[in-house]
């Protein structure tokens, strides 16, 4: 494919990740427009609404200036005050990745690789710029700057890992890897280590916060439909609502593995969900926060062990691996780069998923990252320790003498 070619279709590639990030609301906007409001209402609303929802779903943070009327009907006393909404709809964020994931790949498979990728990033930048400024409004006003860098970097992350998928089967190996290749070989095993556990255990902590929130979704589908039903929505506003509530899923799974770790979340100002104790106020009509809990767990404490348990597991696992490479006190370097690594997979994703989603209590609303970085680095860095001392044995000289 020659250099022209590759440029086109990099940039197509881009141009489609956008198209279908915004066709998704879109969509049913389009059709309530038609159906429910017999085109009475000028399109373009419906287009900046869905716009809107694909940056917040990037995490662009939006000022939003209420209308009086409906300042009043949720007890607001000055219309005019400015609310930002900065809580991210990730399930937008990973629909991006993963489509940039498929772009990367197939950018990376031509004969100009480099070149088509960053078309693909600048073609993207200028379509979110574009957009972002299609929306620009004195009600509803997202920052411009967050709107072009904020999902371009989304869509980065998922050219990277794309592009790297190619790379490692290819096996080639890139300036980068030489490098490291040159690093003393105890090195390149602690540093190697330290990432592969850390990524497995945030990986095991999330598959188990996804466990959890489905079952909590299950167990709750009485409450979750008696929501639905309160709510009066027709067939399409249904459809509006359950795709925003898909949107929020990831949200709500990150909110599960805070719960794990221990600190747990918050759903307004002055709530908060834990194993330990849980205090919840009014919160917004949205049928699947039904599966939140309305008290206290018997056993919830039970619910902390979860990432000491999958720290040491992860390390009893990779412990044999690294078995007669390291001395003890380098074991202990391995776990809590295990550990640092997790918490802070952990920790950034946390800290996607909090924000404000309204005013008044709703300022507030998911995960304290900080204190759940803390947490989990505590968590996973002993149980990770634990599981290599257990299984790893150590074989070289440490300081005049070696252990068989």
């Amino acid at each position: 494919m020659n250099r022209q070619l590759t440029l086109l279709f990099a940039s197509l590639e881009a141009l489609l990740v956008v198209a279908i990030g915004i066709a998704i609301p879109l969509v049913p906007l389009t059709l309530l427009w038609g159906i429910h409001y017999g085109l009475a209402i000028d399109w373009t609303v419906f287009w900046r609404a869905a716009v809107d929802i694909w940056l917040v779903g990037h995490g662009v943070d939006i000022t939003v200036v209420l209308d009086p009327t409906v300042s009043a009907s949720v007890g607001l006393a000055e219309a005019s005050t400015p609310v930002t909404i900065t809580l991210a709809l990730l399930g937008f964020s990973l629909l991006t990745v993963l489509l940039g994931v498929r772009a990367g790949r197939r950018v990376a498979e031509t004969s100009h690789a480099m070149l088509g990728t960053l078309a693909s990033l600048l073609t993207f930048s200028l379509a979110s710029l574009v957009v972002t400024l299609s929306t620009l409004h004195p009600i509803a006003r997202p920052s411009l700057w967050q709107g072009v860098l904020l999902p371009t970097l989304v869509f980065a992350v998922g050219l990277l890992i794309g592009s790297q998928v190619v790379t490692a089967r290819s096996r080639a190996i890139g300036p980068l890897r030489r490098w490291v290749l040159g690093w003393p070989a105890h090195v390149r095993t602690i540093l190697a280590t330290s990432l592969r556990g850390g990524a497995l255990a945030a990986a095991g902590l999330l598959t188990l916060a996804s466990i959890v929130t489905t079952f909590a979704i299950v167990t709750s589908y009485a409450e979750i439909i008696s929501l639905y039903e309160a709510l009066h929505t027709e067939v399409l506003g249904g459809v509006a609502v359950t795709l925003g509530q898909l949107a929020l899923l990831p949200n709500m799974i990150l909110w599960a593995a805070s719960w794990l770790v221990g600190p747990g979340f918050a759903i307004g100002a002055g709530s908060t969900v834990s194993p330990l104790a849980t205090s919840l106020g009014p919160i917004p009509a949205i049928p699947v926060l039904g599966a939140l809990p309305n008290s206290d767990f018997a056993f919830g404490y039970v619910g902390l062990l979860a990432p000491v348990i999958v720290g040491f597991l992860v390390a009893a696992v990779l412990g044999p691996r690294i078995a007669g490479e390291l001395r003890r006190r380098e074991l202990a370097i391995v776990a809590l780069g295990i550990g640092a690594t997790a918490a802070t997979i952990i920790g950034l994703l946390v800290w996607a998923s909090a924000g404000s989603a309204g005013p008044g209590r709703l300022v507030d609303v998911g995960p304290q990252p900080w204190i759940v970085t803390a947490w989990a680095f505590v968590e996973f860095s002993v149980a990770a320790g634990l599981g290599l001392l257990t299984s790893a044995r150590p074989e070289r000289a440490d300081d005049g003498f070696t252990e068989r």
